[in-house]
């Protein structure tokens, strides 16, 4: 059987065909168990169904960070815990860091908690994923995370950084110039996208080359996250742009 436990709720793979949830909630010690469809729209909103229980509220500890989440209204990303506790320990004292796509606070909590970052702002359109990134700020008792409330292409511009984390993989790409615009010289960008295998170590740094404006752009690393699909690749790649 394949699940994900999230805080005191458990994630059914959709495969799963049984029907002991009383007896898997006892087991895995859970209030609900759930099975998520597929999450959709800009707003990453899940398509879910209740098996077991009712409240779909929680606590997750992840990395030393609290995340209150409602599995019902926003997205979790289980696989993605590696590469949110690289990126924090890749942030340097007094950096700005702009969080595109912040969601509940992914990247921008696990970096306020274990970096010293000088700021961090964190953009999101979601309403429902944006109160929980001001609730979970005030859980791990942040005072260096500024939370916004909108779309990423609008308020991205209005600032400047030294890294911008861009954690969101479909459509990204689209985004990449108003990125790069907001890039301090010699900052980093961390840009998120699912490739093909055999484009991997082609199109994502190709993309960001087209988008730099001329700007000297530097391969760091492509980071390998987990698949996406059958023959398709959830990578992440660390650029720095002149």
């Amino acid at each position: 059987m394949k699940y994900k436990k999230i805080g005191d709720i458990l994630i059914l793979d959709n495969s799963y065909l049984g029907n002991d949830f009383e007896e898997l909630s006892i087991k895995h010690n859970v209030k609900t168990i759930m099975k998520i469809d597929h999450i959709q729209g800009t707003k990453r909103e899940p398509v879910y169904k209740i098996l077991f229980g009712e409240e779909t509220e929680t606590v997750n500890k992840e990395n030393g960070c609290l995340f209150k989440l409602d599995l019902s209204k926003v997205m979790w990303s289980k696989g993605n815990n590696n590469e949110r506790l690289r990126i924090a320990k890749l942030v340097n004292d007094g950096e700005t860091v702009i969080d595109m796509f912040a969601g509940i606070g992914y990247f921008s909590i696990p970096i306020g908690v274990h970096a010293n970052a000088s700021e961090i702002i964190s953009i999101e359109i979601n309403p429902n994923s944006y109160n929980f990134l001001c609730e979970n700020i005030r859980l791990n008792k942040l005072n260096n995370v500024t939370p916004i409330l909108g779309d990423c292409k609008i308020e991205t511009p209005k600032f400047k950084a030294d890294r911008i984390i861009m954690g969101y993989v479909k459509t990204t790409h689209h985004y990449l110039n108003v990125a790069i615009n907001s890039l301090n010289e010699g900052g980093i960008i961390h840009y998120h996208e699912t490739v093909p295998e055999k484009l991997i170590n082609t199109r994502p740094i190709e993309r960001i080359i087209s988008q730099a404006n001329g700007r000297d752009v530097e391969l760091l690393k492509i980071n390998k996250i987990k698949k996406y699909a059958p023959g398709v690749e959830h990578v992440v790649v660390d650029a720095r742009i002149y």
